[in-house]
C-alpha cells in the first residue's frame, strides 16, 4: 500500500511540472497540420490521376 501511496505522490510532484501549451500555440500547430494534410493530400491527388491516365493509355 506504501508503494501505491508513493506512487501517487511523486504522479503529482510531476504533474505540476506539466506546461501545457497557450491557446495561441495550439491554433498554430492546428494550422500548420490541416495545411501539411491538405497539400500531401493534393500531391496524391495529382499522382493519382497521372497514374490512372498512364494506365489508361497503356490498357487501352
Amino acid at each position: 500500500m506504501e508503494k501505491l501511496i508513493t506512487y501517487f505522490r511523486l504522479s503529482k510532484v510531476e504533474l505540476r511540472k506539466v506546461i501545457f501549451p497557450l491557446k495561441e500555440q495550439v491554433r498554430n500547430a492546428f494550422i500548420t497540420v490541416l495545411v501539411v494534410v491538405f497539400v500531401v493530400a493534393l500531391f496524391l491527388w495529382i499522382v493519382d490521376l497521372i497514374m490512372s491516365s498512364l494506365l489508361s493509355l497503356v490498357v487501352g
